[in-house]
């Protein structure tokens, strides 16, 4: 029976996770951008601590006295937080003015995007908090090590990359994510019968509220909706502008895999040539000298060598040949992906599809096996209908569940 689940509390999913490797938010843009490129994690918590208050502590695990009104994670960045601040105008043309700005600048003003929960928090209370827009909840953990040997490792991690994974009283923490949750409701996915077998049609669960772009239109005209589909853990769909035929996407999980040198691909190309340039592999050459060259027209001279600047430790790492010597294909080679990109996750720029009849189950099956959030929804003759979230089919099981509670 499903209602087994309901058992179940936020620390049984918690079991064998990392701990969150995390900024402070008097951090600057440029060195969390060094520091995404110092890890092979795709997100870094950004931590607000203010250790000269004085506010109740209590006791946590391994007997530490944890003081949690004076640390807390107050949002997360990545690559792709990075890129389209970058890929604004006034940061265009000043990229290094912009790198010095705090790393508060970065984070989404959406509140409730990221919450600390109570490790004894049930199974449903974290679906909720999913289902109210959390992204990430974030969860104490509890490890053997020593408190001493613990804070001594984070500050030998904090020397090397800037990074930490402690805080006060020595506690360390995981987050979950809407991809663990579904996951593990997957794991159990027999008990929920007949609904796994439904359509997602039948169930409803098609939102056809959507970001779209046309391919020959600019890439910078997505901007926004690229910073608000990371927001809500989406993407925007590159479409024929005649036919509304799904032809591709710029999804915020293949910008987290370039650098952030795509700012100026961005800047400079359409939609279309821009899903070439991300896509696995690393940009191709002739559209690397079509973004100089566009950028030299504009007079953004500025940005190309402050990129270039940042970039010069990727140029033993890039795709392009090294046999020639010339200024263009020197520069050109530093367009490339930063060397943390082999060790990450990747995805090419093709959409991941489904059809209106498609189960449930599988839906959810394809979205955890290429690692996104959500699945486009198209017809046979490959025009958009919607797209289906993991949040969508969380609220499908929510339901199932509280009528059981």
């Amino acid at each position: 029976m499903a209602v087994s689940l309901l058992t179940h509390v936020i620390s049984d999913l918690c079991l064998g996770k990392p701990a969150l490797r995390s900024l402070p938010l008097t951090a600057t843009v440029a060195e969390a951008l060094s520091a995404l490129k110092n890890t092979d994690d795709n997100f870094l918590s950004v931590w607000k601590c203010d250790h000269t208050s004085k506010s109740i502590t209590k006791t946590g695990f391994n007997g530490d006295h944890v003081d949690d009104d004076n640390c807390k994670c107050v949002g997360k960045v990545s690559m792709v937080d990075v890129i389209c601040y970058l890929s604004q105008d006034n940061n265009l043309v000043s990229p290094a003015v912009a790198l010095e700005s705090p790393v508060s600048v970065l984070l989404p003003e959406i509140p409730g995007l990221v919450m600390h929960v109570d490790p004894s928090s049930s199974l449903l209370e974290a679906i909720d908090l999913i289902i109210e827009g959390a992204q990430n909840l974030v969860v104490p953990i509890k490890t053997r090590v020593t408190t001493s040997r613990r804070k001594h490792q984070a500050k030998v991690s904090a020397t090397l990359t800037g990074l930490t994974t402690i805080h006060d009283g020595g506690r360390e923490f995981c987050w979950l994510a809407q991809e663990d949750i579904v996951r593990f409701l997957l794991s159990s996915i027999g008990l929920f019968s007949p609904i796994p077998a439904l359509s997602i049609d039948t169930l409803g669960i098609i939102t056809t509220e959507i970001f779209t772009i046309t391919y020959n239109s600019p890439a910078s005209a997505a901007l926004e909706a690229i910073s608000t589909s990371l927001a809500t853990q989406t993407s925007v769909a590159v479409v024929d502008g005649e036919e509304g035929v799904l032809i591709g996407e710029l999804s915020p999980s293949t910008l987290a895999c370039c650098d952030e040198t795509v700012a100026a691909a961005i800047t400079t190309l359409s939609a279309g040539d821009l899903m070439a340039y991300i896509d696995c592999g690393g940009p191709p050459e002739d559209l690397v000298r079509v973004v100089m060259a566009r950028c030299k027209q504009r007079g953004l001279e500025a940005m190309l060598e402050e990129f270039t600047k940042s970039s010069n430790s990727l140029v033993s790492h890039s795709s392009f040949s090294s046999s020639s010597s010339s200024d263009e294909e020197s520069v050109s080679r530093r367009y490339s992906r930063s060397m943390s990109y082999s060790a990450r996750m990747g995805r090419r720029a093709e959409a991941i599809v489904c059809h209106p009849k498609s189960s449930l189950v599988a839906v959810m099956i394809q979205a955890i096996a290429h690692r996104v959030n959500y699945v486009w929804v198209v017809e046979d003759d490959c025009s958009l209908v919607g797209i289906v979230t993991f949040c969508n089919m969380l609220e499908v099981f929510r339901e199932h569940l509280e009528s059981l509670a």
